[in-house]
């Protein structure tokens, strides 16, 4: 299959190419990029006024699958993913059963080539089960492709087993993405410790039990040598101890969710379930911070955390309901609208934090780049389409989202992956 993609603006943050020009996509890969290419293709695109990148790779969405499958599956979750223009996703272990041995990581990877329209990297659990009280078979799961390990969900209380875990991976050749959250600091707790809380009558979760996992797991990468990538970062504490780390030299990355510098604790009115995710909603002050960590290159990583639950499940007072909220089909308009418009970053610099450096901490040379010979992953981004997020259009099982009704700028326009259109125009293709 030959696809022509013209006069769209091509960004691409590993060689800086920022012009308008032509791309041309042969077999899986791009095999040419100028202007003027002659339209010898079976398919030419239009990307006029549009912005045509590398497409978009999440280091952290959970897709249910195994066992869970009511919440999301490998094919919906990667539907949700390809109209988000997201190519390549990283499928956290906290599934049933968990993702802790080889022979799981291979079924899941299997059964997603099969099903899903996107490319899926299933990332393995650091201890069995995610009990915290044995190793997972790290070994067995890295041989399987897993780049990573995480016990995403929750934090490796015993300090002294996870360093083993870090060992293991650094052996191994695997990075360790992890959810910092000393859990028995939560006390309860369903949202921010502030007086949000306080006027709803519910209980706290203090900056403290992020930030005090974020201090221990670089004090731990910086014992064993392993590349730390710290999920979810919402704490301005976070985000200066990633600073100091990088200054020290330390393998360490941290990311950020579109919710987290989008929203604070006081957009939070009422007790809605909608509005539960862990860590928390925080301050204007923290959100401010992770603001100034993406423009200072601090944070290298946009990712959505993306999390589906049922209706019923999410539409409870925050007590009751799950942790949780939905963000592969608003990322890329939130990041946009929040962060590229009011000049916090350029496209290029969006390029970067959701497509390059993902590329670089999972060790994917062949994505992340629109460069001639590279893996024909690419997004095409409409930034000036205007409209309002509507969670009943949502091609996930998840419609839990606190954006929903919120007015954005940017779409997806056309999502191709290895070469084939998965997304065109608000409608799925099925890869043809």
């Amino acid at each position: 299959m030959t696809i022509l993609i013209q006069n769209g603006h091509v960004i691409d943050p590993l060689t800086g190419r920022d012009e308008v020009c032509d791309v041309l996509v042969r077999d899986g890969k791009i095999q040419k990029i100028g202007t003027g290419l002659p339209e010898e293709a079976e398919q030419v695109l239009d990307a006029s006024g549009c912005y045509v990148m590398p497409g978009l790779i999440d280091l952290h969405v959970h897709f249910r699958d195994p066992g869970l499958e009511y919440k999301e599956t490998l094919e919906t979750g990667a539907r949700a993913a390809a109209r988000g223009g997201v190519t390549t996703v990283c499928a956290m272990p906290n599934t049933r059963p968990v993702i802790d041995t080889a022979e799981k990581v291979a079924d899941v990877h299997a059964r997603a080539k099969k099903d899903a329209l996107v490319h899926v990297i299933q990332i393995g659990a650091v201890t069995r089960g995610q009990e915290g009280k044995e190793l997972a078979d790290i070994a067995g799961m890295a041989r399987e492709g897993c780049h990573a390990i995480s016990e995403d969900g929750k934090s490796v209380m015993n300090a002294s087993l996870y360093r083993k875990g870090m060992r293991e991976a650094k052996a191994n050749g695997l990075a360790v993405f992890a959810h910092c959250e000393d859990i028995t600091m939560v006390e309860g707790g369903v949202m921010n410790a502030d007086e949000n809380a306080a006027r709803l009558g519910l209980k706290g979760i203090t900056n403290s039990v992020e930030d005090v996992i974020v201090a221990r797991d670089i004090l731990l990468a910086k014992e064993t040598g392993v590349r730390l990538h710290l999920c979810h970062c919402s704490t301005a504490d976070s985000v200066e101890m990633i600073r100091l780390a990088k200054e020290e030299g330390l393998p360490v990355t941290g990311e950020v969710c579109p919710h987290h510098f989008t929203l604070s604790a006081d957009d939070i009115r009422e007790n809605d379930g909608n509005y539960k995710m862990n860590p928390p909603l925080r301050s204007k002050a923290d959100v401010e911070a992770l603001k100034k960590g993406l423009k200072e290159g601090i944070m290298d990583v946009i990712s959505t955390d993306h999390a589906p639950h049922s209706e019923e499940e999410k539409n409870q007072p925050m007590e009751k309901a799950p942790f949780g909220i939905v963000g592969l089909e608003t990322s890329a308009a939130l990041t946009y609208t929040e962060l590229v418009k009011p000049g916090i970053l350029s496209i290029m610099d969006m390029a970067e934090k959701m497509s390059l450096n993902p590329a670089k901490i999972l060790g994917l040379s062949d994505r992340g780049s629109i460069s001639e010979g590279k893996r024909a992953d690419l997004v095409v981004f409409d930034p000036n389409r205007e409209y309002r997020i509507d969670k009943t259009t949502f091609l996930s099982k998840g419609k839990n989202t606190p954006f929903d009704g919120r007015k954005v700028t940017g779409d997806i326009k056309y999502t191709l992956v290895d070469g084939k259109i998965v997304y065109e125009n608000q409608a799925l293709t099925g890869g043809n």
